[in-house]
């Protein structure tokens, strides 16, 4: 059974920053691609950053160069760092592991 559990998220004025967790637990971790998406509400759900089993990484254009994902195979966790936040960040951010979803956690970023 796989479970995966995302956390990090809270309330942050614009510019500030926020750093978000996702263990994942019964799976192959380390040889899977992670993802990081976030639904805002009346909004579809979007993908925000991927990262390989090599470390190799991919952003949606909203978030270039303010995001970075990185992964620990030792801690079968991905991270999202999230910099210069802004009020379009607002969100509740989900991670996922093929075929498994975490339970969101909510990003608020104030103007």
């Amino acid at each position: 059974q796989v479970h995966v559990l995302d956390s990090g998220g809270g309330f942050v004025q614009t510019g500030g920053s926020l750093k978000l967790s996702c263990t994942v637990s019964g799976g192959a971790f380390d040889i899977n691609t992670m993802a990081w998406y976030r639904q805002a509400p009346g909004n579809q759900r979007e993908m925000v950053a991927t990262i390989n089993r090599y470390g190799a990484t991919n952003f949606a254009a909203a978030v270039r160069g303010r995001f970075i994902i990185s992964r620990d195979n030792a801690k079968n966790t991905v991270y999202l760092q999230m910099n210069d936040l802004k009020p379009e960040d607002t969100a509740t951010y989900y991670c996922l592991y093929p075929g498994y979803w975490g339970r969101g956690t909510q990003v608020t970023v104030s103007s």
